[in-house]
């Protein structure tokens, strides 16, 4: 259900992106400084495309630079959550090795007790 759904809304979305497209198609000249000011500084960058593609390139640029701002915002979180897991995991194998018999074969305090002999 939910994939057909999904499928429905990304259906929604490439007619609207598509007639966004039909209904713009007229070039337009982009600059990269107004023409007296580029003049007098000697540079004329331009370039000619059609609306709808840099309408998109616009849309698709402030996307990326909104997930990079999240990205960077999110990365505390993310640290935290790193250091917390190796913490975890470190009392983790600490449990494991205090659950495991000595390598002597008996605890300290057992084996005072089966000795026999208390300090007076």
């Amino acid at each position: 259900m939910i994939r057909y759904l999904r499928y429905a809304i990304l259906a929604i979305v490439a007619i609207c992106l598509v007639t966004i497209a039909l209904a713009n198609r007229e070039l337009v000249t982009l600059r990269l400084l107004p023409d007296s000011m580029a003049g007098f500084l000697g540079l004329s960058w331009s370039i000619t495309l059609p609306l709808f593609l840099i309408l998109l390139i616009f849309i698709v640029l402030g996307l990326a630079l909104g997930y990079l701002l999240e990205w960077r915002r999110e990365h505390k979180h993310r640290a935290a959550a790193r250091r917390e897991r190796r913490r975890k995991e470190e009392l983790e194998r600490e449990v494991v090795r205090l659950k495991t018999p000595a390598s002597g074969g008996s605890d300290d305090v057992i084996a005072l007790l089966e000795d026999g002999s208390t300090p007076r």
